[in-house]
């Protein structure tokens, strides 16, 4: 395993760019009890330098987002278990566009068969809460995704994921994280970003353990904040890895500055994603 210490630039920004320069992230989550979840995603794709965020969820919650995060767009979800609707939906996206899947997106049967589709794809994911609830509960059915893939795991999380695929390494225990970040990576081919405390980012054979963050950050939300991040950065052209990596120094690096001014209490998701531009300016200067 090689110890990644370097943090990856930010991406460019030329000049003479416009909109489509630094592609698309379609949200596809959401439900009546978890609305500001996909709403959260998106405003946090387009602090992090994204072009365009399309929330994709039912069509009697679209005013409810948008009211939210007026600066997103919105489309109606697609029937995910129609191959031909899933095809639509996947020639309907542009050439740099990354799926932030999970969302608020609840655990009923369609959204279960949703995720499994959705990684049959070759659009890059990034799986985050009730995506990796959904992909748990479809256990040995699903092998390593087509996609280029992206998982958030929390503890929780991952130990639901670990227990349909035999893994019996423990997320918590400060000694195996690293481990438990690597099998669940080996398994699905993934990127694994392990949160917790000094969060752990693994491909199974590079590992990165961050050093921003405090706990200002275990507030609700904070976690869709941080999938917004990395689908954005990969929306931009970052690989996967160096955009979980600089996701996660960010996500981490703007709490440090609530705490700065406030302490360790009182962040709010929307309060994180509006301090992305100050920590991504700070790297910056940094560099």
């Amino acid at each position: 395993m090689t110890d990644i210490t370097d943090i990856p630039q930010l991406p460019d920004r030329p000049d003479d760019a416009h909109k489509g320069t630094f592609g698309t992230v379609y949200v596809i989550g959401g439900s009546p009890t978890m609305i500001g979840a996909p709403a959260l995603c998106a405003g946090a794709a387009l602090r992090a330098g994204c072009g365009l965020a399309k929330i994709v969820t039912w069509p009697e919650l679209i005013p409810h987002v948008l009211t939210i995060e007026p600066s997103a767009t919105a489309m109606e979800i697609p029937y995910l278990d129609n191959e031909a609707e899933v095809r639509r939906f996947a020639d309907s996206l542009g050439d740099h566009a990354v799926l932030a899947v999970g969302p608020g997106m609840s655990q009923r049967e369609q959204a279960v068969r949703g995720v499994e589709v959705v990684l049959q794809r070759e659009r890059p994911v990034v799986l985050d809460a009730d995506g990796l609830n959904n992909l748990a509960k479809l256990g040995s059915r699903v092998g390593k995704p087509a996609c280029p893939l992206v998982m958030t795991p929390h503890p929780g999380e991952y130990a639901r994921l670990a227990a349909a695929s035999n893994i019996d390494t423990d997320p918590v225990d400060p000694a195996q994280r690293p481990a438990a970040a690597a099998r669940l990576a080996e398994r699905y081919g993934a990127v694994v970003v392990l949160k917790g405390r000094h969060t752990i980012v693994s491909d199974g054979d590079r590992r990165y353990v961050n050093q921003t963050g405090n706990p200002a950050l275990s507030t609700a939300g904070s976690g869709d904040i941080l999938t917004g991040m990395v689908a954005s950065l990969m929306a931009q052209g970052m690989d996967r890895f160096d955009a979980a990596v600089l996701g996660v120094h960010l996500h981490g690096l703007a709490a440090d500055i609530w705490a700065e001014q406030f302490g360790p209490v009182g962040l709010m998701a929307r309060d994180l994603a509006e301090l992305i531009p100050e920590a991504m300016h700070r790297y910056r200067e940094s560099q």
